[in-house]
């Protein structure tokens, strides 16, 4: 009664209608309290990193920052388009746009280098990010040309209008793998199982913990904003951790009520799976929110809006597996059911061929996933721009018309100056000699524009590059701007300067990503090494365990490396590559794996520790002990991968490649990592596996575990 966890599941068991209504209280109290204070949605000022990002800062000292901008575009039919009609149907735009109050300025009409096409650009008041929330009236507007001129083509593209494209698409393909997760989910936990009833408890308690999960992010979200990406990974996390601890927890209670004969109270059943599975749970909870956690050492507000994500939905899962599970489980009583997941023939098969040749099974074992991590080592990591975006949304086909009519429009580099208003005839005199060298420079289209603030503070010179931010044209742009143009010129008089731009964003941001990896990296492997310690009092432990999640992590990095930069798997997988990874995949990887490994960890480490404490030989307990928890394990992986798994087909590709390469190491995780390589070096390493800790000697009586 020491263990903490003991005594809220005591409690809960012997007042179960108070536990299950107290959950659902603390739930609805959890959504109140988001609903009341509103999320807080991350703003472009918490976007900025790197030298993209303090170019930024200082155009929006001065009033220069990037704004929300529609462009409408006009062109014939398969025929040319006459001037004075194309002038006549830009002005009519440009009349219906200015009326409109979510409208700031409307540019005078653009005509095409080839003559072809004429555009009008619409600037939404507002800041850049809330644009899609005024973009509506603009579409509407811009329909109406469409439809009182048929014969020929009208379009509208723009930041905004993708990005409410995007979302719509997003939020489809969200709800979809909902509805394809939990059926699945829930046949699986029937196989598991073989009961109606215990099959919807974890289903239903990880859904309540997802919900309770969503109303505490967006009060968290005043402290960490949120980058539109939480609710995905509390869905994500949500299901993964909701039923793995509920998984846990029912595997014990049935073994103990299985082993009573229905001779024990199903309060003292309770107790029983609290005192040992209960830990597991507090302890493998703590471990995937201290893996979460050191997304904030990315310093980035989308590894923030994940890490409150995580941190919150898994708090959440732990807390409903302590209190509102123990009260289910009391209440539903023999109606539970005696069977429990135990191992197949598969998981046996696996465990004697380790048993009798430990050697050569951890040889091959680490073989095959070293194999697997080999594409790592060519691995690219770039941003995942906006030409990657579906091609089925309107805003995307009409923003590849608008790129192909204005090819200066397809990536702009800025360069932002800030200097004292009494310098500011020095810094036009240094930009225009910038100017002239740009405009010699082959990669550059030739046109250069110059903005200045009202203070005369900032000045910006536009510089439009006519390839996409992912092209080797637009990356040796931005390369050259940097290295050579600016020192060459503005550089010369010692004011702050600094590149930003399409270009400038997608390449810092990556390169963010590389700097700060080692950091988090570093980190985690010390979060598992010291949870390990911790828990199992085994250094020995603990640097298994941080070896065991570098090789799953490292071996679903190289299989998402070779699917993903090459192109033979665009068709199954239906994706167009982009010839790298995204810059955020390996990062969200590597601390979402590190924490979810050590569910099975944590859970499998406790059985083998139960019996060597009971005075089992080291051997017998570790093949007792994973062979004992091998069932279950299996059974929450085979939800997991189906859950991350649901995330493949989604259009984004970033989500794809979270998806695939999650559902991969977790499969390697459960079926190579905790049935063959942890049980072999556990029984090579013996009595050593627990070093420093000493073997306690068998009991002379039965006592109830305390953890």
């Amino acid at each position: 009664m020491k263990n903490p966890s003991v005594r809220v599941a005591r409690w809960s068991a012997h007042h179960p209608w108070r536990a299950i209504a107290g959950w659902i209280l603390f739930v609805m109290a959890c959504l109140l309290a988001g609903m009341s204070v509103g999320g807080k949605a991350a703003t472009s000022a918490d976007y900025r990193v790197g030298e993209a990002g303090r170019a930024e800062a200082y155009a929006a000292q001065g009033g220069l920052e990037q704004r929300a901008l529609e462009r409408v575009l006009i062109a014939g039919k398969g025929t040319a388009l006459d001037r004075t009609r194309g002038t006549a149907v830009a002005e009519d735009v440009r009349t219906r746009m200015s009326r409109l109050p979510e409208v700031e300025s409307v540019a005078a009409p653009v005509w095409s280098a080839d003559g072809r096409a004429v555009r009008v650009d619409v600037t939404l008041k507002g800041p850049e990010l809330d644009g899609r929330k005024h973009v509506d009236p603009v579409l509407a507007q811009t329909a109406e040309v469409r439809k009182a001129n048929p014969d020929l083509a009208v379009d509208e593209a723009g930041g905004p209008s993708i990005s409410k494209d995007v979302q719509a698409q997003r939020g489809g393909d969200l709800s979809r793998t909902e509805v394809f997760a939990l059926p699945v989910t829930l046949l699986v936990l029937l196989i598991v199982f073989r009961s109606v009833v215990m099959a919807v408890v974890p289903l239903l308690l990880a859904v309540s913990s997802i919900a309770a999960g969503v109303g505490l992010s967006m009060v968290a979200s005043h402290v960490f904003p949120d980058a539109g990406v939480g609710t995905n990974v509390i869905l994500l996390i949500g299901m993964a951790v909701g039923v793995d601890y509920t998984l846990f927890y029912l595997k014990r209670d049935r073994e103990e009520r299985a082993r009573s004969g229905g001779t024990l109270s199903s309060a003292a059943v309770v107790d029983l799976a609290a005192a040992t599975s209960g830990r597991a749970v507090v302890v493998s909870g703590l471990a995937v929110a201290a893996s979460s956690a050191t997304m904030f050492l990315a310093d980035d507000v989308i590894f923030s809006s994940l890490a409150t994500g995580a941190i919150v939905v898994t708090t959440a899962a732990v807390v409903s597996s302590l209190t509102v599970l123990p009260a289910l489980l009391a209440k539903l009583g023999t109606r539970a059911g005696r069977h429990t997941p135990r191992p197949g023939r598969f998981t046996g098969s696996m465990l004697g061929a380790v048993a009798r040749r430990p050697v050569a099974m951890l040889g091959v074992a680490v073989a095959a996933l070293l194999v697997l991590a080999a594409p790592m080592t060519g691995m690219k990591l770039t941003d995942v721009g906006r030409e990657t975006y579906s091609r089925q949304l309107p805003a995307m086909r009409a923003f590849d018309r608008v790129n192909a009519a204005f090819p200066e429009l397809k990536s702009v580099d800025q360069v932002v100056v800030r200097a004292d208003a009494s310098r500011q005839a020095e810094v036009a005199t240094a930009l225009h000699a910038l100017a002239e060298q740009v405009r010699s420079d082959p990669l550059f289209d030739g046109r250069t524009r110059v903005r200045v603030s009202a203070d005369h503070r900032i000045t910006m010179l536009e510089v439009p590059v006519p390839a996409y931010p992912s092209q080797k044209r637009a990356q040796d742009s931005l390369k050259s701007l940097r290295e050579t143009h600016i020192p060459a010129t503005v550089g010369k008089i010692g004011v702050d300067v600094a590149v930003t731009g399409d270009v400038a964003r997608y390449a810092d941001y990556p390169e963010h990503q590389k700097q700060r990896l080692p950091l988090i990296l570093g980190a985690l492997l010390l979060v598992t090494f010291a949870i390990t310690v911790l828990a199992f009092r085994s250094v020995a432990m603990g640097l298994v365990g941080v070896v065991l999640n570098l090789l799953s992590a490292a071996a679903s990095l190289g299989v998402l490396v070779a699917v993903f930069q090459h192109r033979w798997a665009e068709g199954p997988l239906g994706f167009t590559s982009m010839g790298s990874v995204g810059s955020r995949v390996p990062l969200f990887l590597f601390v979402i794996l590190f924490g979810l490994s050590m569910d099975y960890q944590v859970f499998t480490l406790s059985r083998v520790q139960e019996a060597v404490r009971s005075g089992v030989p080291a051997r017998r307990a570790v093949l007792d002990g994973i062979g004992t928890s091998a069932g279950v394990v299996t059974s929450a992986a085979v939800v997991m991968m189906t859950v991350f798994a649901a995330f493949v087909p989604l259009h984004l590709i970033e989500m794809k490649q979270f998806g695939l390469s999650l559902a991969v190491a977790v499969l390697l995780d459960a079926f190579v990592i905790r049935l063959v390589v942890l049980p072999a070096l556990m029984l090579l390493l013996g009595d050593a596996a627990w070093w420093p800790s000493r073997r306690r000697p068998a009991p002379d009586r039965v006592t109830l575990p305390v953890g």
